[in-house]
């Protein structure tokens, strides 16, 4: 005989009194947020997440991306002394990609995946962390990303470029040597297009730009906003997927980082300083993520309801405990948030300004 023990909502709602379950909408991507704040808690007998091999060295002679060290190619790194770009020696894009040959089947279409892919080293130390870094070191490298995307742009094929900082091991980095990557590329990442697509049908049904509207939104409330100026915004979303996703943006539009103000991307540099730190004091460890510019495509539309902004997805939902991408993400297609965004922005707010490391 089969014994089935229910449990029913009013006793859940008793075990988790600060339960939450909602549905939030996500206006710059059009898709809804699962909101369960009580399975924070939950029980878990996964594997556990280890930060960090220790003590890093200033200089690594094995390193790929240390000054006057040879890489993968052969090619020698300049012995620099600052922000160093180079071509990616395992690019994802080439401006010579060959044209496919005709498909099997009319049903799959294919093209070459054209464009440029680079490095961006953001500092000659490799045990640097942007959250340890000046603010005006941040702008240098700000600054340098400025002048890579003007001449990225400027290429016929290029049609997006896509800049990102991936770090940490539990989001794939083995060299922790301070970096990013370029990705300027003949077609437009799928994300990008979808904020494209919902900020037009915006712009066009209010004569507003979304992303400015967000920010008003998250200014009037309050709650989730984590550091602020007169020029930039740092706010954990009303509509966050993962526990710990920032939005740093200008509070003025603009498309892209090309177009930023000097005043504005000195603010932006301070925003970026601010948050790297909380977020590395909020558990005393060098807290992992995946930080994305989005910016307009550069196919030579106008694009004036585009707002140029930075996000940040961390995979961590505890210290030690990753936030797994599964069915109802994987599978289903919706993001399931453990936290409520007010809950995890005051968390990050009350940390302090400056880095655990320094104090």
């Amino acid at each position: 005989m089969l014994f089935v023990i229910t449990c029913g909502v009013n006793e859940i709602k008793d075990q988790f009194p600060s339960g939450s379950w909602e549905l939030r909408h996500h206006p710059l991507r059009d898709e809804w947020v699962v909101i369960s704040a009580h399975r924070q808690g939950r029980p878990w007998l996964g594997d556990r997440v280890e930060h960090g091999p220790g003590e890093i060295p200033v200089f690594d002679s094995t390193c790929y991306f240390c000054p006057g060290n040879p890489r993968v190619s052969g090619v020698v790194n300049a012995d620099y002394q600052q922000v160093f770009v180079f071509d990616n020696d395992h690019p994802c894009v080439a401006m010579d990609a060959p044209e496919p040959g005709p498909p099997a089947n009319p049903l799959y279409h294919s093209q070459p995946a054209r464009g440029v892919s680079r490095v961006v080293c953001f500092s000659p130390q490799h045990n640097m962390t942007m959250a340890e870094m000046s603010a005006k070191d941040i702008d240098a490298i700000l600054l340098v990303l400025q002048e890579q995307f003007a001449e990225l742009a400027a290429l016929d094929t290029v049609n997006h470029v896509l800049m990102f900082e991936n770090k940490g091991p539990v989001v794939g980095v083995s060299n922790p040597h301070p970096h990013g990557q370029i990705y300027a590329t003949s077609f437009v990442f799928k994300h990008i297009e979808n904020e494209v697509r919902q900020s037009r049908a915006h712009f066009q049904q209010t004569s507003r730009v979304l992303l400015a509207d967000i920010l008003d939104a998250e200014t009037a409330d309050g709650r989730r906003i984590i550091w602020e100026d007169e020029d930039s915004l740092v706010f954990i979303p009303w509509f966050a997927r993962y526990a710990h996703e920032v939005f740093i943006a200008p509070r003025k539009t603009y498309p892209h980082i090309h177009a930023l103000p000097d005043a504005t991307r000195r603010s932006l540099a301070e925003a970026l300083r601010v948050t790297l730190i909380k977020l590395d004091n909020l558990w005393r460890m060098p807290f992992p993520y995946i930080m994305t510019f989005h910016q307009a495509p550069t196919d030579g539309a106008e694009y004036p309801y585009f707002h140029f902004h930075i996000e940040f997805q961390p995979p961590l939902r505890q210290p030690n405990l990753l936030k797994y991408l599964a069915g109802p993400e994987i599978g289903g297609g919706n993001y399931l948030n453990d936290t409520t965004p007010e809950a995890t922005a005051a968390g990050l707010k009350a940390q302090a300004e400056i880095h655990y490391r320094h104090e």
